[in-house]
């Protein structure tokens, strides 16, 4: 009997060093998982507008949807079959014609201080390069003294320019300092103590959510942990109608979804937890947190 030929899928992903690190592990993980060789899956890089653009932070140029409208269209078009994402990046509210059709082991969900040995131990006043509104709502809340320095650009570029003298530290994802083999870097901060953002450590692949021969190939590699996690972190961001200038800090632990809302300036914080019994518990989490929310942060919510 001749043997099937291979399926062939072709996997979109942005060209930054981690995007194709993460592209590379997705195709790992479905090669092994379906007894394929390499090429079945072929690679399809795309410069997302956010990489294009470096000079303005993210909430002033649309948002989370820089990163993902390219590979979107793309999927639209039948140009790829599936879509490779940080989950951190994905917009909460994504096109009908689209579903996360596996999500990756989530990695390590802290974030990394380069710099300092902790937030404390920044000297007085001291400048810190974050372009994420979350970071900069943390840091300010723990340390007002600190400055807050706009800082864009891949793991590299930031790199580069904390080495410049433009800040005296920054902030970074331990995942993506992970998938580059930059494990020797800065000083991870304790996930109790400093909420990530949601999301934060996953991968994420898309497909057309019409395409259920698509979507039962990436059953064999989707982590259920994983997924459930991510799906509860997106069900409260979408229950709290937050934008990408609203700072959220949320992760799930176990059965706990916990979640700190700051004001931009750091002046006001609050947070609450609540066990994932049913599939409601993070609206519910949602629900109690804008009630309590002072103005300085309610303003920044729009709620479900």
């Amino acid at each position: 009997m001749t043997a099937l030929p291979q399926p062939r899928l072709r996997l979109g992903t942005r060209r930054s060093p981690l995007a194709m690190a993460q592209a590379e592990e997705a195709r790992a993980r479905l090669c092994a998982a379906h007894g394929w060789d390499e090429g079945a899956v072929e690679l399809v890089p795309v410069t997302a507008s956010g990489d294009r653009i470096q000079d303005r932070p993210l909430a002033e140029l649309g948002g989370k949807a820089l990163w993902t409208k390219e590979l979107d269209a793309w999927l639209d078009e039948g140009r790829i079959d599936i879509a490779v994402h940080s989950a951190k990046d994905v917009e909460t509210v994504r096109p009908p014609l689209l579903s996360i059709g596996a999500v990756l082991p989530r990695a390590d969900v802290r974030d990394v201080l380069i710099g300092a040995a902790t937030i404390a131990a920044l000297p007085q006043g001291a400048r810190v390069g974050t372009s994420a509104p979350r970071r900069a709502a943390q840091l300010l809340h723990a340390r007002p003294d600190l400055r807050v320095v706009g800082f864009r650009g891949n793991v590299a570029t930031r790199l580069a320019r904390l080495a410049a003298g433009e800040a005296d530290a920054t902030l970074l994802a331990a995942a993506g300092l992970e998938r580059l083999g930059e494990t020797g870097v800065g000083h991870p901060l304790a996930a109790e103590d400093w909420l990530p953002a949601p999301g934060q450590g996953c991968i994420a692949i898309e497909c057309r959510a019409a395409d259920t021969a698509v979507q039962a190939l990436l059953a064999a590699i989707d982590h259920a942990p994983s997924r459930a996690a991510l799906t509860a972190e997106r069900a409260l961001l979408a229950a709290l109608g937050g934008s990408c200038h609203s700072p959220i800090a949320a992760l799930t632990s176990g059965a706990t979804l916990r979640c700190a809302l700051f004001s931009p300036d750091g002046a006001e914080r609050i947070e609450g937890e609540i066990a994932l019994a049913d599939d409601e518990a993070p609206a519910r989490l949602a629900a109690d947190l804008l009630a309590r929310a002072p103005d300085a942060i309610a303003d920044h919510f729009a709620g479900p």
